[in-house]
């Protein structure tokens, strides 16, 4: 095997995801798992949960994270890449303990991990590490030996990742009416976080006014209007608006949100609105209620024309890109200088989180980090 497409020293790749209720009575017991510790009453769960029993109590994540791994298993295989690939929910089943006692079982103990989360934040990635630690610290109180867990960088401007929504954008403006399609704007929506958690996402030394959350997400956004530019001779309009707030309405999160945003641009004349959310890896529920539910039937309410563009799900460059995400960190750990993929003002996100990175409310161990207890 070649240097470049040596996996050394992987054994495996896990893909680590959120996870989602697969039927009814699955949909309060997972909103447990989510907000365990928090003290929400079982009847604010039922009424959250409304939002899963409208499409009969299935999340679609993890049929999803389904083809992801198929799509991930079938790249590898073309491109002879001999790696399993495993998957670990942090909600549900196949939940992440189970996964890694049976990665362990299989022999695997030097392990690559991709989460299904692009961006830079407490949620989105230090909460992912603090799963993995509360994972190996149970498999270590069984006297299992424990593998070294290594979190793939940051992989929301590789190109894998950014130009399958670029074709979703502009495949979104030519189902519009050619009379209001050049004056189309472009939404680009992502979860809405505290804005406390926003100004502290990313390193120390990106913290504050949104930290890397914010300038992540303003940077793909960038890169995606100039690609649409370039495709059609058109400057469409564009911001960076949010969605799926939850948590007490006296914190100030994110804004504007998605549906307030439509409002703006009707009233601001808008002809049409193509909304990218470029937050996500997949179509799951906050894409499938939030905006293919809610923010489109405010845009009905409202007469104003609006398409939603696809996210890169188990496209096949997303599956090459993590391929090269994985054979970049596996060459850089032997310490071989390696060229890495980046798109955007940015440039490649770190390998090991740095200590300070996405800090929590409270203090927990967090593994594949500069501050990890697992080497």
């Amino acid at each position: 095997m070649s240097d470049q497409h040596d996996p050394a020293p992987y054994d495996a790749l896990l893909l680590l995801s959120f996870g989602g209720p697969e039927g009814p009575d699955d949909v309060v017991p997972f909103l447990e798992n989510v907000t365990r510790g928090r003290g929400i009453p079982k009847e604010r769960l039922k009424e959250v949960g409304q939002h899963y029993f409208l499409f009969g109590g299935v999340s679609p994540i993890n049929d999803q994270n389904r083809a992801l791994l198929d799509a991930l298993r079938t790249d590898f295989a073309d491109a002879g890449l001999r790696l399993p690939v495993y998957w670990g929910n942090r909600n549900w089943a196949p939940y992440l303990t189970d996964t890694l006692r049976e990665m362990i079982t299989d022999g695997r103990r030097h392990i690559a991990v991709l989460t299904t989360s692009a961006y830079a934040s407490y949620s989105g990635c230090r909460q992912y590490r603090e799963n993995l630690a509360d994972a190996l610290a149970t498999l270590e109180a069984e006297g299992l030996p424990l593998p070294r867990v290594d979190k793939l960088r940051h992989y929301f401007n590789h190109p894998g990742f950014v130009e399958p929504m670029v074709e979703g954008v502009l495949a979104s403006l030519a189902e519009l009416d050619p009379s209001v399609r050049d004056g189309a704007h472009l939404a680009f929506t992502t979860h809405s976080i505290p804005e406390s958690a926003a100004d502290s996402s990313g390193p120390v030394t990106e913290h504050g006014e949104g930290g890397a959350y914010v300038r992540q997400h303003l940077d793909v956004a960038r890169v995606i209007a100039d690609a649409v530019r370039e495709a059609t001779g058109t400057d469409h309009p564009w911001q960076l608006v949010y969605q799926s707030r939850s948590g007490a309405p006296h914190i100030p999160w994110l804004e504007p949100d998605i549906c307030d945003h439509l409002e703006t641009l009707h009233g601001a004349g808008a002809p049409a609105v193509v909304m990218v959310p470029i937050g996500f890896v997949s179509d799951h529920m906050e894409v499938l209620y939030d905006l293919d539910t809610e923010a489109t039937a405010k845009a009905a309410e409202l007469g104003l024309p609006v398409r939603r563009s696809a996210t890169v799900g188990a496209d096949p460059r997303f599956a090459a890109a993590v391929r090269e995400l994985l054979l970049e960190r596996a060459a850089r750990e032997r310490g071989t200088r390696v060229e890495r993929c980046a798109l955007g003002a940015l440039g490649p996100s770190h390998d090991l989180c740095p200590i300070g990175c996405c800090p929590a409310r409270a203090e927990r161990p967090a593994a594949a980090g500069a501050d990890s207890p697992y080497a």
